[in-house]
């Protein structure tokens, strides 16, 4: 290789290690856990692509949507999706509190099963593999072995079998619904379906009034197939609680990082937090880096 031959390649060498630096990295690339947010932390007056080009541009590689029964607005987001190149992970089912599976009205169950199955239908069309689920709400005329097998009932018989055709995952998370209040309920709840299109959503901040989100972690394990990020500052003594952005609240993040380490979860995480604009969502996503490099998400100014 000649002199000048030689000063070519390298500078050509630098510059294609420059570009590489600068394009955004592929979901997943080079393994590890992904960065996504929920759709309502994005500016609702942007049309659907600008609001994924914003995801990406400040550092997002996924995004969870909520049900859409309008196909021509799905069919807006897919299209959004695809020309941007923003990863639809998961849907987020809009039915399942208003109308519960637990329920003992017909009504109401079917109108719920409804809701699910465009949940899954737009989960094939954008490309996404799993859908969140709330299975149950109790309420005074609501048991908990009520719900239990109610909402067992239905999954297994009206909707679990278009998940399976659909190769989509349920996704069942806890939340404040006075069900599967501990990890060891929500692992019988989910493997009673000895399904691998039945798994658990891990919310990591809904569980702090009566648990700790390292041990639902530790204790749900491989059964977690989808995780949100929340924090919570609790009140004990006055009974209160106050949404805050990452590393702002009770949950202890290092450790919550380090028990995902230990179980091998190296799939999507959405922060489902308050929205804003692009200088906020930048920040939001250094607290999420450093979380996942295993350290506070937010460390107060001196």
């Amino acid at each position: 290789m000649t002199t000048i031959d030689r000063r070519v390649f390298l500078e050509s060498a630098a510059g294609l290690a420059a570009l590489a630096s600068l394009r955004p990295r592929e979901a997943g690339a080079a393994g590890g856990m992904k960065k996504a947010l929920y759709v309502s932390m994005l500016p609702k007056e942007l049309g659907y692509r600008e609001r994924f080009q914003m995801a990406l541009d400040v550092g997002f590689e996924g995004i969870e949507i909520g049900t859409i029964a309008d196909p021509k607005v799905a069919e807006e987001i897919r299209d959004a999706a695809a020309k941007t190149g923003l990863k639809i992970h998961s849907v987020m089912n809009a039915d399942h509190w208003k109308y519960p599976l637990s329920s003992a009205d017909p009504e109401v169950v079917a109108k719920s099963v409804a809701g699910m199955e465009t949940s899954l239908r737009n989960a094939k069309l954008w490309g996404a593999d799993s859908v969140l689920l709330v299975p149950a709400v109790l309420d005074p005329k609501t048991s908990s072995t009520d719900a239990w097998t109610r909402s067992q009932k239905v999954v297994k018989e009206r909707i679990l079998p278009l998940a399976r055709e659909l190769k989509v995952v349920i996704g069942m998370e806890e939340v404040w619904n006075k069900f599967l209040l501990s990890p060891l309920e929500m692992a019988r709840y989910v493997d009673e379906f000895a399904s691998p299109y039945v798994k658990a959503y891990l919310d990591v901040g809904n569980m702090l009034f009566y648990g700790f989100p390292q041990d639902w972690i530790r204790t749900l394990g491989k059964r977690i197939h989808r995780v949100h990020i929340k924090d919570f500052k609790l009140e004990r003594g006055k009974g209160q609680f106050f949404w805050k952005n990452i590393g702002e609240g009770d949950v202890d993040w290092p450790e919550v990082r380090k028990a995902l380490s230990e179980i091998g979860y190296d799939g999507w995480v959405t922060t489902e937090i308050e929205g804003g604009d692009a200088a906020y969502l930048k920040d939001v996503v250094a607290r999420f880096d450093r979380f996942l490099a295993g350290q506070k998400p937010f460390v107060p100014p001196a």
